[in-house]
């Protein structure tokens, strides 16, 4: 979602020469593929998005392979990125590398200051090595690294499964299969009080590029937060959710059940210092999403 999302960007603002490998036909956590690879293309600007990313139980099962697949792609492109002579390299992360207690909203500086949620620890370790390389790699080498920090993403392409990692397109899912069978009722575990940041994938590609033309590590430093600044709790979430989708019937939470989601929202004042903001509301990111959801995805069958 997010590699395809900065690609649409980068197109239609006229950029020719991209150069895109996706898993199948190369393993970025083969260093020797790797750098194989950079030493062919000879890159000057890398956009790194691909991750290996889950749902809580999958973290909690595979914190192993969360771990190394992250560090290992992180540390690959990065050490080829500098050795090829990469002029500038945009790594992406998520909140989910910063401490589970940290004060909200989280500002740049909280990383490593506090034990890491353990739903997503493995993956946020992987990530967050990535986002120490780049930052030693600028102390070292003088390269131009960044780590983009971004909250919750949803848009086209995504993954729209009911038991998915991502709160948006289950709930786009649920209320349209609700809707769709006439349900009168839609059951959401937890209390819909946790309040979480989200933010759509084109605005993500859009202060991608922002950063790639304008800012520079030296100057905006190694890591900053690329939300909105914005934040909504999980019930006013389904409700808007249920109104884009336009389903008649109740959404019921299920205050029984613990809620999965803490409260997230990331300080964003460096970024908006810097003279960005993002210009997608959430109710237009969650209009494109599901026209996007009604052309793509056909029926339950298209979620797997």
């Amino acid at each position: 979602m997010v590699g395809s999302a900065i690609i649409r960007r980068l197109e239609r603002e006229g950029y020719q020469y991209l150069v895109v490998r996706n898993p199948g036909e190369l393993d970025l956590t083969k260093q020797a593929d790797v750098h194989a690879f950079f030493a062919s293309e000879r890159p000057e600007f890398v956009f790194l998005a691909a991750a290996k990313v889950g749902d809580t139980e999958a973290n909690l099962e595979q914190p192993a392979d969360f771990l190394y697949a992250n560090a290992m792609v992180g540390l690959n492109v990065i050490r080829a990125s500098y050795v090829s002579g990469v002029r500038k390299l945009i790594s992406l992360g998520d909140i989910w590398m910063y401490p589970g207690e940290a004060v909200q909203p989280v500002p740049e500086d909280a990383l490593l200051t506090g034990p890491l949620e353990p739903a997503a620890e493995g993956y946020a370790v992987g990530k967050i090595t990535a986002a120490k390389f780049c930052q030693y790699c600028n102390e070292q080498y003088g390269t131009d690294f960044m780590t983009l920090i971004a909250p919750a993403l949803f848009g086209p392409g995504d993954r729209f499964s009911i038991s998915g990692p991502n709160l948006v397109p289950a709930l786009i899912r649920r209320l349209h299969d609700a809707q769709a069978h006439h349900l009168p009722q839609v059951t959401l575990w937890g209390g819909g009080t946790p309040l979480q940041e989200f933010m759509y994938v084109d605005d993500l590609a859009d202060v991608v590029l922002f950063f790639a033309r304008h800012c520079h590590a030296r100057d905006a430093g190694p890591v900053v937060n690329v939300g909105t600044g914005e934040e909504v709790s999980v019930w006013d979430l389904a409700d808007l959710v249920r109104d884009v989708v336009g389903y008649h019937g109740r959404v019921v939470f299920e205050t029984g059940r613990p809620d999965e989601i803490p409260s997230r929202l990331m300080d964003v004042s460096r970024l908006r210092t810097l003279g960005w903001r993002a210009p997608t509301t959430l109710r237009e990111g969650l209009e494109k999403t599901y026209a996007w959801f009604l052309e793509h995805v056909r029926d339950s069958r298209d979620e797997s």
